[in-house]
């Protein structure tokens, strides 16, 4: 098993508190990472798998059947599936007493939850999985290759051959659309969700138009818009704004989308392996969104945008936390003698540090406060929630 993270803030959590939620997409490895904690942990564990009807059945009455448990860890695992469970969760939070009571495996975010977002959104802990980073596979060129062109969900990184992994992907895009979604509650046509998910795949890293998408898929903007809050509420998408600068320019208003997995990304787009992506049009905007979430993985709390002036000035991640402030440029290669506009782009937001990002093995300052940094050693860390 591949060590994830966030399992020690996870364990953490459920000593000091009655509940807590671990969210994410699916088959992100969750369910994996519940049963691990579960099997170290110290008292008595009751774990429901909600997808199996024998399971669902038992909480009927959750409020009995938590009674009855109620001196174990009760790990609820898909409690998407079982809505009526959702309505009484506000209640049955408030109703328990002592830390590691109850541990929700669910969707990636409460507001996915129908009935339960309003009421527990901020009075309990949530921790959110994602895809593997390169942090916990290990950082070696190799790992790079992979984690990059397969993504890091488990299933695909972990396949025994590229054409494996690409089956897996396509098959978890299938099953997003024409299983997920409906599970949820959301009444929508698989084949227009698969077609918006490929157009934003085509757009991947570029300011977003809702209205270029609407005439595309004959929808409203408006609508076209809540289908980028659907996949970004999924974390299947990130929506990255532009920073909002005291300088005297022209700076662009549209947020950036991109497809949070690499390797999703690269079904959408039908790049079959990494020799394939090498001659690809999306590579270079691919390994950008690539090392966007590798760094945003590392700062969960930071406020995070981007900065991009109307004469094509730019800064593709900028970072603010704890009253300093980190700059990043991403470049796939070995970078470039910086331009006239990188340069004047430090000089507009004057952060703290700024690094150039690379796909090389070595780093080295470029002036003081700015470094060439390689993928391999990028300036990792993650703050407790």
């Amino acid at each position: 098993m591949i060590q994830r993270r966030i399992e020690p803030l996870l364990r953490d959590a459920l000593r000091r508190e009655p509940v807590v939620a671990l969210l994410g997409p699916r088959r992100v490895g969750k369910t994996t990472l519940a049963l691990e904690v579960a099997r170290s942990w110290p008292g008595e564990v009751v774990v429901l798998d909600l997808e199996r009807p024998s399971h669902a059945a038992r909480l009927r009455d959750p409020e009995l059947y938590l009674h009855a448990h109620r001196d174990a860890l009760v790990v609820l695992d898909e409690v998407q599936r079982v809505p009526e469970l959702l309505s009484s969760l506000p209640a049955l939070v408030a109703a328990q007493r002592g830390p590691g009571r109850l541990l929700l495996v669910g969707p990636a975010s409460l507001e996915l939850l129908p009935g339960a977002s309003d009421h527990l959104a901020g009075r309990i802990p949530t921790l959110e999985l994602g895809p593997l980073s390169l942090a916990e596979v290990g950082a070696t060129a190799e790992h790079v290759h992979r984690l990059w062109s397969r993504g890091g969900f488990p299933g695909s990184f972990l396949a025994a051959t590229d054409a494996d992994s690409l089956d897996w992907r396509r098959a978890y895009v299938r099953s997003f659309v024409e299983r997920d979604l409906p599970g949820l509650g959301l009444k929508l046509p698989p084949e227009r969700m698969r077609r918006f998910w490929t157009m934003v795949a085509h757009r991947h890293g570029q300011p977003w138009n809702a209205s270029d998408l609407a005439r595309g898929l004959a929808v409203a903007p408006p609508t076209a818009g809540w289908y980028a809050d659907l996949f970004v509420d999924a974390s299947l998408v990130r929506r990255l704004e532009p920073l909002r600068a005291n300088v005297t320019k022209r700076l662009v208003k549209s947020p950036k989308l991109y497809v949070r997995d690499s390797g999703l990304l690269h079904a959408l787009l039908d790049v079959p392996d990494w020799d394939a992506l090498q001659g690809h049009p999306i590579a270079g905007l691919s390994w950008e969104g690539f090392v966007v979430e590798e760094l945003l993985a590392t700062r969960p709390d930071a406020d995070a945008a981007f900065y991009r002036t109307a004469t094509g000035v730019e800064l593709d991640l900028v970072l603010r936390e704890g009253g300093a402030t980190t700059a990043f440029a991403v470049e796939y290669g070995s970078p470039r003698s910086r331009t006239r506009g990188f340069w004047r782009a430090v000089a507009d937001v004057r952060p703290d540090r700024t690094f150039v990002v690379h796909s090389g093995e070595s780093s080295w300052p470029l002036r003081v406060g700015v470094e060439a940094r390689s993928v391999l050693e990028l300036p990792n860390r993650r703050r407790r929630r």
